[in-house]
Parts: structure tokens; sequence; C-alpha cells
């Protein structure tokens, strides 16, 4: 790392430790006991010389492009690109079964209450529909306008 090994490590260079420790562990180098007592000295440790002293029986890598740098990992396939999440398409249908399911239940518990003081069941079921329709309205107008302005 450096030739002061008195020298104060940054909370950078920690990380770099751990991550280089984590790539040793997986290549087999490390037993998982090793890992981890060396991965607890890596973030205990106060300066460059402890880090080192950590790697020292290890294979040198390349610091710089492990962890702790923007960048560093390339995008893994299953990973989404940044940016605003949306909803899939079909998810209407996980929609209503939240609200069928909050249907049946509020009717459930006023048939086991002795279904008095009327169908109060329908003052949560009814409101809740159309809280969802509306919503699901806006978000398809906020959908159309931000599509258009890209365009």
């Amino acid at each position: 790392m450096t030739s002061n090994r008195a020298t104060r490590a940054a909370d950078a260079d920690r990380e770099r430790i751990a991550a280089a420790l984590g790539g040793h562990y997986a290549a087999g180098r490390l037993t998982l006991e090793e890992f981890q007592e060396r991965l607890d000295r890596a973030y205990a440790a106060k300066t460059l010389g402890e880090l080192d002293d950590l790697m020292a029986d290890l294979p040198r890598t390349d610091l710089s492009r492990l962890s702790g740098q923007r960048g560093s990992n390339p995008p893994l396939p299953e990973r989404r690109a940044p940016g605003v999440v949306q909803a899939r398409v079909g998810s209407d249908r996980a929609i209503w079964q939240f609200w069928l399911g909050i249907a049946i239940a509020t009717f459930v518990i006023w048939l086991i209450t002795g279904a008095s003081g009327g169908p109060w069941f329908l003052w949560v079921a009814v409101p809740l529909a159309f809280i969802i329709l509306r919503r699901r309205s806006i978000g398809g107008e906020r959908r159309i306008r931000d599509h258009q302005g890209r365009q």
C-alpha cells in the first residue's frame, strides 16, 4: 500500500482490503475462519501496516480495481439499470388480488361479528377500489406524459 506503515488507514483503505480478502476467500485461498478473522482485523486496523500484514501471504491484487471505488464492478446481467422503478406488466393482477383479499377479510369479519350494523365492509372495499383505480389512472397518465416528453 505505502512505504510508511505507520500512516493511519482510512475507511476506504479498510474497504479495499475487505474486498480483496473477499476475492481471496472466493478463490479458495482462505478458509471461512481465516476470512472472518482477517475481516475483523481489517475493520479494526488503525494503520496501513496492519492492513499490509493481513495481505502478506496472499498474491498481490490491484486494490484500486476493487470495491471502494465507483464503477469498479461490472454490472451483473440480472441487475436493473439505475433509474425509476416501474411496475411490471401484469402487476394489476397483484393489486386486485390484494383488494380482493382485503374485501374478503372485512366481509368475513362482518359475518363473524353477527352481520350487524349494516354492510360496513363496503365502506372499506369500495373506497379502496376507487383509490386503486385512481392511482392506476394517474400512473398511466404520468407514464404517457413521460414517454411523450422523451420523444
